[in-house]
């Protein structure tokens, strides 16, 4: 049995994981959907325009410390911030990190600058990002998940995107695995490509601990290929996927 920590990405709280975590529960793991601060049910909890990226690795710390060390750590995309930065306060219990269609970032930055693109603090207001209008048909999330999550999506709190991320580096020494979502632009050969610009961010890309997996959908496989996801998670627990140039 492996223990799988499910950290959800912008707009999104626990609910997110449902069908995935269903899964895994179905076939003998524990799975823990987690509802960053602010968040979801808990944006009633709290003044989520007040929460930083502090107080969501804070949350993913107390968790890690909860479950005990073996915890396999899957990050959705912005996910990866306050779960890398729990992963490394806390290298003793994490087994693996997987990072679900996503990159991971330097210290000391933040989301809106890795991906200024976004523009994501220009679109706060009174300290929130509104939740988007649509999400593109190329992500494929069937239309009974799309209304779900217009239903369940929540404002995300601007400081947690905007506030620098803090590692000292010892998550580097940690087994990782990466999930591309094929539509969303993100392949094991881009993967390649950064390794070959020899930045040294992205050096580990090619570490003989690190494993890839593609998925032939878009950037939110939990809604859209939830059976899928959680098959390729199992895999990724157990050390499976190919390495950066393998075949």
């Amino acid at each position: 049995m492996t223990t799988f920590l499910l950290v959800p990405g912008l707009f999104m709280g626990g609910w997110a994981w449902e069908a995935v975590a269903a899964e895994l529960t179905a076939r003998g793991h524990r799975a823990l959907s987690v509802t960053l601060p602010g968040m979801a049910e808990r944006a009633t909890e709290e003044d989520p325009a007040g929460i930083g990226l502090g107080e969501h690795t804070d949350a993913v710390a107390a968790l890690l410390d909860a479950q005990g060390p073996g915890t396999v750590l899957v990050a959705h995309s912005y996910g990866s911030f306050p779960a890398l930065a729990a992963a490394d306060r806390r290298p003793g219990q994490v087994a693996r990190v997987v990072f679900l269609d996503t990159g991971f970032p330097e210290p000391g930055e933040s989301l809106v600058a890795q991906m200024p693109q976004l523009g994501l603090a220009e679109q706060a207001v009174d300290g929130l990002i509104p939740v988007p209008e649509e999400i593109p048909a190329v992500h494929a999330v069937p239309p009974a998940e799309l209304e779900r999550y217009h239903r369940l999506a929540t404002p995300q709190p601007v400081r947690t995107v905007a506030d620098p991320v803090e590692l000292t580096g010892a998550w580097l020494k940690l087994p990782t695995t990466g999930v591309f979502c094929r539509a969303n632009g993100l392949s094991v050969e881009f993967a390649r490509q950064l390794h070959g610009t020899g930045l040294p961010r992205f050096a580990k890309l090619a570490d003989p601990d690190v494993t890839y997996f593609e998925l032939d959908t878009g950037h939110y496989p939990m809604l859209s290929t939830p059976v899928e996801l959680a098959d390729v998670l199992m895999r990724a627990a157990a050390g499976e996927g190919v390495g950066l140039y393998e075949t």
